[in-house]
C-alpha cells in the first residue's frame, strides 16, 4: 500500500513548527522534513495513510491559518517524487529537460506529481526553497513531446493557485549543461 504524502508551509518558524508539532499530535503520521526555507520560512512535509495525513494537514490549517501559504495532500503519490526530492534519479541520455518554477514548495511538489502522472517522464530533482527565496522547482526528463506534455498540465496545475512562476522545455540539452545542474 502506497503512503499519501502531504505539506504545509508556513510564512514564520514558529507557526511552522506549532503545526509540525499539532500534525503528529493528530494523527500517526511520520515527519519527512521539517525545516525552514528562504526567506525564514517553514516546510513540514509528511507520510502516512491518506486520512491520517489529511487530519494532520487539516489540523494544521485550521490552527495556524493565518500564516499558511500553501498547501497540499497527496493520496497516491508517484513513486519518482521520492528520489526526485533526494536528487537520486539516474537520467541516463535525456531527449528534454523540462524546468518548471514555482512560488512555493507544495506547488512545485503537486506539479511534479501532476507532471510525472501526464506523460512517460523522470522527474530528476525537486529543488525546494533553499537558496531561492522561497521558490522552488523541479527538473524532468523524456522523450521532447512527453515533456511538453507534462510541463503543460504542471503549469496549470500551479497556476490553479496562483503558485506558478516560469517553465522551459530544452530539447536535448547539451552534456556539459547537465553536469553543471547535476
Amino acid at each position: 500500500m502506497k503512503k499519501a504524502l502531504a505539506m504545509v508551509e508556513y510564512k514564520t518558524v514558529s507557526s511552522g513548527m506549532m503545526a509540525a508539532d499539532i500534525m503528529v499530535k493528530t494523527a500517526d503520521v511520520d515527519i519527512i522534513e521539517a525545516t525552514t526555507v528562504c526567506p525564514g520560512k517553514y516546510m513540514v512535509l509528511i507520510s502516512g495513510s491518506l486520512s491520517a495525513v489529511k487530519a494532520s494537514v487539516d489540523a494544521a490549517a485550521v490552527q495556524f491559518s493565518e500564516n499558511l501559504i500553501d498547501k497540499f495532500v497527496l493520496g497516491n503519490p508517484h513513486d519518482s517524487i521520492f528520489t526526485a526530492l533526494y536528487g537520486t534519479t539516474d537520467i541516463g541520455s535525456p531527449d528534454a529537460l523540462g524546468v518548471l518554477e514555482t512560488f512555493s514548495s507544495a506547488a512545485a511538489i503537486v506539479a511534479a506529481d501532476t507532471a510525472a502522472k501526464t506523460s512517460l517522464v523522470d522527474l530528476v530533482e525537486l529543488r525546494l526553497s533553499r537558496g531561492m527565496c522561497g521558490k522552488s522547482y523541479l527538473l524532468l526528463t523524456g522523450e521532447i513531446a512527453a515533456v511538453e506534455a507534462a510541463i503543460e498540465r504542471a503549469k496549470q496545475s500551479a497556476g490553479e493557485n496562483g503558485m506558478f512562476l516560469d517553465s522551459a522545455v530544452i530539447p536535448r540539452p547539451d552534456e556539459k549543461m547537465w553536469r553543471s545542474i547535476l
